[in-house]
């Protein structure tokens, strides 16, 4: 299944770090592109570095024309899911999006143009309630991918070792052999 996330109506001035953690949530639970619809290159290098170190090959592409971009998934076999607390419930609707290949997921920073709402396949409503657009794309993504986005690993420089206390943080060496460096 390929998921790419469009991110509208982002403000460079007050958005980066929301914008940014849209970002972390659609690569740790399963999508592979980013596409924002503003120019904002330091989002998009915060986003690079964090595949760099972390590992995973999620991209991120910046100041797309959303509009083109949602025609063209859509032309190209592609479904489009608009996350907005305003649309139908995801528990009614989440077994007939999960039967395609190709996702394109929708999320706003402001209010979005009208007219996304007609281009959607589906507007989707994560509790039909006010909340974080980041909190919907997770909620959203981990019933779409049924939680198994949560045990992927990714090969990067650095790894969490899961440890019911503290913190463990293994950095791989640059060979790439999945064995700590052993430092000089």
């Amino acid at each position: 299944m390929r998921v790419v996330v469009l991110r509208l109506g982002h403000r460079p001035e007050r958005d980066m770090r929301i914008t940014t953690h849209v970002g972390l949530v659609a690569r740790a639970f399963g999508a592979e592109e980013m596409l924002l619809a503003a120019r904002d290159q330091g989002v998009v290098d915060s986003l690079e570095d964090v595949v760099k170190r972390w590992g995973g090959s999620f991209a991120v592409r910046h100041d797309v024309r959303w509009r083109e971009e949602v025609r063209e998934f859509r032309e190209s076999g592609g479904v489009v899911v608009h996350l907005t607390m305003y649309g139908s419930r995801l528990s009614e609707v989440m077994d007939q999006i999960r039967a395609h290949d190709r996702i394109m997921v929708a999320v706003g920073a402001e209010k979005v143009p009208a007219d996304l709402y007609g281009m959607a396949d589906w507007n989707v409503g994560v509790g039909n309630q006010p909340h974080s657009e980041v909190a919907a794309l997770a909620v959203f993504l981990d019933r779409l991918m049924e939680g198994k986005e949560l045990d992927r690993e990714f090969q990067g420089q650095l790894k969490i070792v899961p440890t019911p206390r503290g913190k463990q943080v293994v950095e791989r060496s640059p060979a790439g052999d999945g064995m700590p460096d052993q430092g000089d």
